[in-house]
């Protein structure tokens, strides 16, 4: 995988509104918090103490992590694409063809994959099946449950 990798206009926007929260907001009051508990005295038997710098460790990570994500983002306004092929952003209606159920799938940045709220991974098994395919192509995905067979129903951008 390269160091490059898709996100979302939208995704890249609320990296930023975490980090921003992240760095304005949860770190000065875990310091606060490390502060105060270091003011109760023995910090060896402190919980509040450890908690605190449990906590802050967390923040230091994610931020690092979203400066990370963010360094090697490929931005992609996906209400400016278009095309009759599946890519990175677009909105895929699929028909199961083992049950016929009707699903519909945005692929986005491996940070914004939330399958409950339709958008998968654009590393995510299915998403790979999907590149490149148009309306009325059949992909198969295997799955831990076994090969599940999908029709692509329709296609478009937002």
């Amino acid at each position: 995988m390269s160091d490059s990798l898709p996100i979302t206009l939208k995704g890249k926007q609320s990296l930023e509104a975490e980090l921003k929260r992240l760095m304005h907001e949860e770190r000065p009051n875990t310091v606060k918090a490390i502060e105060h508990a270091r003011s109760n005295g023995d910090l060896s038997e402190n919980a509040d103490y450890d908690a605190a710098k449990e906590r802050q460790g967390w923040i230091e990570a994610r931020i690092a992590e979203i400066n990370h994500q963010l360094s090697g983002a490929q931005v992609v306004d996906t209400a400016k694409l278009t095309g009759d092929r599946v890519v990175f952003g677009a909105h895929v209606e699929l028909i199961d063809l083992n049950t016929d159920k009707s699903v519909t799938y945005q692929i986005v940045g491996i940070s914004e994959a939330d399958v409950a709220a339709g958008k998968i991974s654009i590393v995510s098994p299915l998403a790979r099946a999907l590149i490149g395919k148009k309306v009325g192509e059949e992909v198969v995905v295997n799955t831990p449950s076994g090969d599940k067979e999908y029709e692509v129903k329709k296609l478009f951008f937002q």
